[in-house]
């Protein structure tokens, strides 16, 4: 499955053959659907890949759905047989661009960046636009930052019983530390 990954990973980032790549397989990507007086809707996945490329900023990434885990099994299950549809839609993917990306400029300070790209989740496109912020130590580029996705514009059903337990934003939040390929 890595290996699949890894080559999809590579498969969006085909302009980066000659490029200055940085990469991670361990990024975490957070999502959050939880509304007031319920229980938490919280899910993480810790694998998720992400190539960038130092020389123009762009950058993909890549999850399998289901290697977003809960604090309960039964909310998990529910996620990836209703919401998600796993079987039929198995991974997420995001490819887009650092705006005005310049490696050279990066520091040790942590600096406020724009991406913009597409999120492909449940079969569906959407642009997506986030604020990061970006520092460089040891030789490393780290990047966190989130944006709100709407389940409705990935064509995600909430069932009228648990509607009011699931928001209809979610918040996603991603944290990566990439090295130099």
């Amino acid at each position: 499955m890595k290996k699949l990954i890894l080559l999809t990973a590579s498969l969006l980032l085909t302009n980066l053959a000659y490029a200055q790549k940085y990469s991670s397989k361990t990024g975490r990507v957070t999502f959050e659907a939880s509304v007031p007086l319920f229980e938490d809707v919280v899910a993480r996945d810790d694998n998720n890949v992400i190539v960038v490329n130092a020389d123009t900023g762009d950058l993909a990434s890549i999850s399998v759905v289901k290697n977003f885990h809960f604090k309960t099994k039964l909310m998990e299950e529910h996620f990836n047989e209703s919401y998600a549809e796993t079987a039929k839609y198995p991974k997420a993917t995001f490819t887009g661009k650092i705006l005005n990306f310049d490696q050279s400029k990066l520091t040790a300070t942590p600096q406020k960046y724009t991406i913009k790209g597409k999120l492909n989740f449940h079969g569906v496109n959407n642009p997506v636009t986030s604020i990061a912020t970006i520092y460089t130590k040891d030789g490393k580029i780290y990047m966190q930052g989130s944006f709100v996705a709407k389940a409705a514009d990935y064509k995600v059903t909430i069932p009228k019983m648990v509607m009011k337990k699931v928001a209809e934003s979610v918040n996603v939040e991603y944290n990566y530390i990439v090295v130099k390929q």
